[in-house]
């Protein structure tokens, strides 16, 4: 008898020893997140981050959000319209939506949002602005909210970009920042419990009045895991449930992971690019058909099947092909005799045949990130392909941001990229290969090809600013069969999107753009 008071006592003691967090989260939802999370405040951090923005999808919802097909529509807008003279955007705001703490969600709430943003220096407020310093000016003359169901925002000019740029802004509640930094709290289908910034855990439960229906996932728990080995030992023991697109996973570990009898393994298209940038302005590279012939010597499904563990599709461009404005142009099929006779007809004769001197007098430098295993793998096996071709490689590795420098002054030849979001949208085409767009020492900007083409930028031009969705899509059609034919970039294929979970976990739907929205619907049996 004594015995066993003694072990309820003990009992007793220990429970009440265990931090409550513990105790409580016990039978949490496990999601596993490979990068740190810098920031809980939604809206106010000085930079932006992926994963603050995934654990960020699950607590808020924005006014305008992507489509399947990657197009701008309603979030906690159910309606949107332009006026006529593209000077000002009506949004009608969603009945039944309620933040976390129970008030009612308002255009009141929308309009403090918005206001808090362009009167900050936060970096999300950047995008709302043209011009720098003295020169500085807003795009959005005001913000008017007439009843508590319509929010009215007026432009100085018409400005296409106001939806894309509203679909990175978490809607929080009238006069609730100052909290927002450490208990962030919004009309998402989770509410927020606690975050412990030394150990990267957030903890959140579900919200059961959210205007979609409530999640079946009744608690939640976001662990940052960036180790590898850490995280398989995580995923077999049962202690995570699921890791979504777990970057810190190479395509050989992945496979293994399929051979657990407990855990499932789901790959779904991607929106993210691979690509080889090549510099158009460096000889012999300035020719287009060397260019053409480079694509042909490439044999980028082997790539996929070997070093990739099958879970990339090859790309024919550098929008997804789910985009609204997607068009495959010109392709290129892995051709070696296609590729030898075009590097002929550029005036670039191989020597001796298939012997060993190459077509040109030096290698084609190629740069790559020292700190990318994937991209240095990847690098060895082009030099490969294209020494069959004729075309001597030197692979030359630096430091990751020493070659975006590099990149940006031309001191480069061809080099291995990725493109991660930013290419689900059309504009991105303005960003790679406008003219205004070649960097100088002054402005570090992203057409780093240094490609230059009168029409493509007038084109382009045209289609940016196009509120016509017919007419924007003959435009990037017409567009991409430029950039392809004249090939200053290469797309490599769109990397998929990789889970692995539980067995018992279902209804795992991902969307190309890979963003957790889908974690609201899943299931745990």
């Amino acid at each position: 008898m004594r015995i066993s008071k003694f072990i309820l006592l003990f009992s007793l003691i220990a429970l009440l020893i265990v931090p409550l967090g513990c105790r409580t989260r016990s039978n949490a939802f496990v999601i596993a997140l490979g990068d740190n999370i810098r920031t809980i405040d939604p809206i106010g951090s000085p930079s932006t981050d992926a994963a603050s923005e995934r654990v960020s999808t699950l607590i808020f919802n924005k006014l305008v959000k992507k489509n399947e097909q990657f197009d701008y529509v309603g979030e906690l807008a159910s309606d949107i319209k332009r006026s006529d003279d593209g000077l000002s955007y009506t949004f009608t705001l969603r009945d039944g939506v309620k933040f976390h703490d129970g008030r009612a969600f308002s255009s009141a709430d929308a309009k403090y949002t918005l206001e808090l943003l362009l009167e900050s220096s936060f970096a999300k407020s950047a995008s709302f602005f043209e011009g720098t310093g003295q020169q500085k000016s807003s795009y959005i003359k005001s913000i008017d909210a007439p009843d508590p169901k319509t929010l009215i925002v007026m432009l100085t000019k018409p400005w296409v970009g106001l939806l894309s740029n509203l679909v990175a802004i978490p809607i929080i509640a009238q006069d609730s920042y100052e909290s927002q930094k450490t208990h962030p709290m919004g009309t998402g289908p989770f509410k927020f419990i606690n975050y412990d910034n030394s150990q990267q855990v957030v903890d959140l439960e579900a919200f059961p009045e959210y205007w979609e229906g409530a999640s079946k996932l009744q608690s939640v728990r976001v662990r940052v895991i960036p180790d590898m080995n850490a995280l398989q030992a995580e995923l077999e023991s049962g202690r995570v449930d699921i890791a979504p697109m777990p970057t810190s996973l190479q395509p050989d570990a992945v496979k293994r992971l399929e051979q657990d009898p407990n855990l499932q393994v789901k790959a779904f298209n991607g929106s993210n690019v691979v690509l080889l940038t090549i510099n158009t302005a460096s000889a012999p590279l300035d020719n287009v058909k060397v260019r053409q012939a480079i694509a042909h010597a490439i044999d980028r499904q082997t790539i996929i099947n070997t070093l990739v563990g099958g879970y990339g599709k090859v790309a024919h461009s550098i929008i997804p092909e789910e985009s609204w404005s997607y068009s495959p142009g010109q392709t290129y099929s892995y051709d070696p005799a296609t590729a030898k006779r075009l590097l002929d007809e550029a005036g670039f004769r191989d020597p001796d045949g298939d012997g060993p001197r190459f077509r040109f007098d030096k290698p084609i430098r190629y740069g790559v990130s020292g700190s990318s295993i994937a991209g240095r793998n990847y690098a060895v096996v082009v030099q490969n392909q294209l020494k069959d071709v004729g075309i001597d490689v030197q692979i030359q590795t630096y430091e990751g941001t020493t070659l975006f420098d590099e990149m940006r002054r031309g001191n480069f030849q061809i080099a291995y990229s990725q493109w991660v979001g930013g290419n689900q949208d059309p504009i991105f085409y303005k960003d790679l290969f406008a003219t205004s767009e070649i960097p100088t020492e002054q402005r570090p900007s992203r057409n780093r090809s240094r490609y230059s083409n009168p029409e493509l930028d007038k084109l382009v031009e045209e289609a940016v600013n196009t509120y016509d969705r017919q007419k924007a899509r003959e435009l990037y059609v017409r567009i991409q069969e430029i950039v392809s034919r004249d090939m200053p970039v290469f797309p490599w294929w769109y990397q998929s999107n990789i889970v692995i979970a539980r067995k018992n976990v279902g209804n795992i739907q991902v969307n190309a753009s890979g963003d957790w929205g889908f974690v609201k619907n899943l299931t745990r049996d």
